[in-house]
């Protein structure tokens, strides 16, 4: 074996992550409150679609593009925060904010007074509690488990999270086919107790904090370190094309059941598990990567337009269902090999401004797609969002393998220290991808 593969280990234990005791908690607690997430998505859709409009597209992408506008606006500001303050406390705050929102929109429901606007104005109030907390999150992981383990523990919480995507949607489907959608909301707000307990009982003396940066110029330092850095300006353009047109099921999903095929509550909710699935699958796999690889990340890109395709020509519920495990399997793959691929290009000092930059070029793509493939599902239906979308990412995949080819063959490499990424020429490449 060589020196490098040495210090550069192509597979790691696909649980490593969980022999660390804050993660373990961490992942545990994220796991309960994203059920409860995967259910109050389905169940706001829903409640758009049958309650509030008379299966209006264009409402539902309004609301989707209102949840996700705040996103790219304050990521800016919540990185800069968390690269000044302390990670944990930022999450307390943040994930309090997120459950109080939920809880507003229960009431609001059970109650009867809920309309458009209300549900417009919480998916902005959600988003604007997202836009800090989740480059905190991001960030925060890089301060529990130890930087080898950090592709491994991406991969796990990528693992969680559709691991929730596998439950909520079919739990949420028969919950709102059985007694409406107010429970489902419910179950949402009270999840968030789950994540909150969990931080506050850490054992922060197992933490490993970051160097805390400057207050002055944090912002605009932060968007210096990132345009000086092709690895992941290349990833950010990865993943901006995959937000604005790919990403689109909470439109797509349901657009097909309820328009494409006539289907129900139970039906729509199944087809959020069938992508789980897949999405499961594709997590457990990057879990058992120690480190992202280019060639994985592009065949990903280019299996994710193919089986989008396929969604979009599928004759029947059946095959439409069994191309979203396809499409998890791939998706899932591009979402981690970006996200790992920057935490580990980033510098430490600048990891939460990073990944602030990064979730505002992933989430800030769905107000720009999102109305106007909701405006495109009205005019031409759902099948022909499918269909951008898979042209779209199709593209990206043939301009990355370009860039890669015409730029003298160069390769990504990955080292355990820092700096962790570097993009450079093969003869000076120890490790190649």
């Amino acid at each position: 074996m060589s020196t490098a593969s040495t210090r550069n280990p192509t597979r790691v234990s696909t649980f490593a992550s969980f022999a660390i005791h804050n993660y373990r908690l961490f992942w545990i607690s994220a796991l309960i409150s994203n059920i409860g997430g995967w259910m109050a998505r389905i169940a706001q859709d829903w409640l758009i679609l049958t309650e509030l409009t008379p299966g209006s597209a264009s409402a539902l992408g309004i609301a989707t593009a209102l949840q996700f506008l705040p996103i790219p606006l304050l990521t800016p500001i919540a990185g800069a925060l968390a690269d000044r303050f302390d990670k944990r406390k930022l999450l307390i705050v943040a994930q309090t904010g997120l459950g109080l929102v939920a809880l507003v929109l229960y009431l609001l429901v059970a109650s009867g007074a809920i309309q458009l606007w209300h549900a417009f104005a919480l998916a902005f109030a959600t988003g604007v509690c997202a836009a800090f907390e989740i480059p905190t999150r991001q960030a925060f992981v890089s301060e529990m488990v130890p930087l080898g383990l950090l592709s491994n523990a991406i991969g796990l919480n990528s693992a969680q999270f559709n691991g929730a995507r596998l439950i909520g949607p079919a739990v949420a489907g028969l919950l709102i086919a059985a007694v409406g959608v107010a429970p489902a909301l419910l179950i949402n707000a009270i999840s968030f107790l789950a994540t909150i307990t969990a931080l506050i009982i850490m054992r922060a003396a197992e933490l490993t904090p970051m160097p805390k940066a400057r207050a002055e110029r944090a912002i605009r330092d932060g968007f210096a370190y990132v345009r000086k850095s092709p690895t992941i300006t290349l990833m950010l353009v990865v993943i901006f094309t995959m937000s604005t047109f790919g990403m689109n099921f909470q439109l797509t999903n349901a657009l097909m059941a309820t328009e494409a095929f006539g289907k129900g509550a139970t039906e729509f909710g199944l087809l959020g598990t069938l992508m789980a699935i897949g999405t499961l699958g594709g997590s457990v796999f990057a879990a058992r990567r120690a480190r992202p690889r280019l060639r994985v990340l592009l065949a990903a890109l280019c299996g994710f337009a193919f089986f989008n395709a396929l969604g979009a020509v599928s004759p029947s519920f059946g095959w439409f269902g069994a191309s979203l495990v396809g499409v998890g399997i791939c998706a899932l793959t591009v979402m981690t090999s970006c996200n790992a691929t920057v935490q580990l290009a980033a510098d430490p000092l600048y990891r939460g401004r990073v990944m602030a930059v990064y979730m505002a070029v992933n989430m800030g793509g769905t107000p720009i797609g999102a109305p106007i493939m909701g405006w495109i599902g009205e005019i031409w239906g759902p099948r022909a969002i499918l269909t951008i979308g898979s042209v779209a990412t199709f593209i990206a995949f043939v301009a990355v393998s370009l860039y890669v080819i015409l730029h003298d063959g160069i390769r990504l490499h990955l080292q355990a220290s820092w700096p962790p990424v570097v993009i450079e020429h093969p003869e000076e490449a120890q490790v190649t991808v």
